[in-house]
């Protein structure tokens, strides 16, 4: 299939691109194979993971009801559906990944700073997220072999010896699927995020029958005032804001690769509001359910799949939710570095070599010494996350009420062109803002508004990139 249209200001002739800024990976998507069904997979694959599981089930344990928290992650998912829809149709209509569009508000070469941010967020994640599924894999090793328990008394570097096996065999397998481009990313997460929905679905009918097949969605376990449950309905929907802040930043590495914005759109209904609601109510039933069934409310469901007693259950469950982790992993920690390290040297690095080195790195950020520390996961990766609504604001202000939509793709790739080098109005708006998001999301005193920290960070950048580009103009 050939490329959609670019660009409403395509220019016939253009000077070649620059070696600088292109290669075959950052330009223009010509395969444009993304169906409806790819981009709900791929919701799938980054919602159905254990993170989203705890994160809704947690939010019942602090006293939401079942019912309160769909409506809270409901309205949350709504909101992101329509940001995703926004800078899916910049990716869509480009053709480009992230650092590319970037180069439309920062410059050809500013862009690099948004770039190396949601890279470096990324590369810490991704090893991260590989520990946590090599943990999965790590039980079922000892459940299906207990004989191998000496190997997990002597570690190295903080790791016993199983989970270095097992950590570096996740760690080979997801690089194997890397190596091979975006084709081989969505065929894997086509099916890699469905598979989650069986064993989710089993868990509840399991949960459900041992209740008796009666679970309330209106009561909770704690009792809160109606204040503090208002507090904190709107607070789980900024967290979600704030955790899919990151792909919503990206989201055009993939919405380029769709043949038109229809595409996109539906994928992203099916996939955001419908989907991701659906799986956080299921996992809050089954959270509801065990508290009903084993008389405390297990959030894990590892843990909960552990009471099954029955080994083969435990497999497919282990294996499951480790595949499942690796899909998140693909999806939201792995893509965007690959572009985005690609971004700053073309001519010598590809969509796969930059993989390759955001594969090593995370291998060296020793991530189980940063997930064992809250410290350096929550100013570090906190910090740093609080930068990405600010980025989101300029970029989506910049091009659509700034530019009006009207970009010359071909000028993206070219020293001196069309596009500064560095645009000043966009990193004058930048550092004041995202330090106030930083703040709002790491300082104490301002705890109750942290929840809302990237909500806050987009607006003010908004607000402020519009005004100082409204003035200059």
């Amino acid at each position: 299939m050939t490329a959609a249209p670019l660009t409403e200001s395509q220019q016939e002739t253009s000077p070649p691109p620059d070696p600088r800024l292109w290669n075959e990976d950052l330009a223009p998507a010509k395969d444009r194979r993304w169906k409806v069904y790819d981009i709900f997979a791929l919701w799938m694959s980054d919602v159905h993971n254990l993170g989203n599981y705890t994160f809704a089930a947690g939010l019942f344990v602090l006293g939401l009801s079942a019912w309160q928290v769909f409506t809270a992650l409901l309205f949350g998912f709504v909101i992101i559906y329509f940001g995703m829809n926004l800078m899916g149709r910049i990716g869509q209509r480009t053709g480009v990944p992230f650092p590319v569009v970037a180069r439309i508000s920062f410059g050809t070469f500013g862009a690099n700073l948004p770039a190396l941010i949601r890279a470096i967020i990324a590369i810490f994640w991704y090893g991260i997220q590989t520990y946590l599924a090599s943990v999965a894999i790590t039980l079922l090793v000892l459940t299906i072999d207990p004989g191998l328990k000496p190997l997990t008394e002597h570690g190295f570097l903080g790791l016993h010896a199983l989970g270095w096996i097992c950590f570096v065999a996740l760690w080979a397998v997801q690089a194997l699927i890397l190596t091979r481009g975006m084709e081989s990313v969505r065929k894997f997460q086509d099916w890699c995020g469905p598979a989650i929905w069986v064993v989710m679905i089993a868990l509840a009918v399991w949960i459900l029958a041992a209740g008796n097949w009666h679970i309330s969605l209106t009561s909770s376990p704690k009792q809160l005032s109606t204040g503090e449950q208002i507090r904190q309905w709107f607070g789980a929907a900024g967290l979600i804001l704030a955790t899919y802040g990151t792909l919503m930043l990206n989201f055009c590495d993939f919405s380029r690769n769709a043949p038109d914005q229809k595409t996109v759109k539906r994928g992203n209904f099916w996939g955001l509001p419908i989907n991701s609601t659906a799986f956080a109510l299921l996992s809050v039933i089954v959270t509801a359910g065990s508290m009903q069934v084993f008389g405390e409310a297990i959030t894990d469901p590892a843990e909960l799949l552990s009471k099954v007693h029955n080994t083969p259950v435990l497999i497919i469950g282990a294996l499951t939710f480790a595949i499942a982790t690796m899909g998140v992993n693909i999806v939201a920690n792995f893509v965007s570095p690959a572009y985005d390290l690609a971004n700053i040297w073309p001519k010598r690095i590809s969509f796969t070599i930059g993989g390759l080195i955001s594969a090593v790195a995370a291998l060296c950020v020793l991530p189980w010494k940063l997930y064992s520390s809250p410290t350096v996961v929550n100013y570090f990766l906190g910090g740093l996350g609080a930068f990405l609504g600010p980025l989101f604001g300029i970029m989506i202000v910049d091009y659509y009420l700034i530019r009006r939509g009207k970009v010359d793709v071909a000028q993206l790739f070219v020293d001196g062109g069309s596009y500064p080098r560095v645009n000043p109005r966009a990193f004058v708006t930048f550092f004041p803002t995202a330090s106030l998001a930083a703040v709002i999301a790491l300082v104490p005193f301002f705890a109750p508004a942290a929840p809302y920290s990237w909500f806050i960070g987009t607006a003010s950048s908004a607000l402020l990139y519009y005004a100082v580009s409204r003035k200059h103009r």
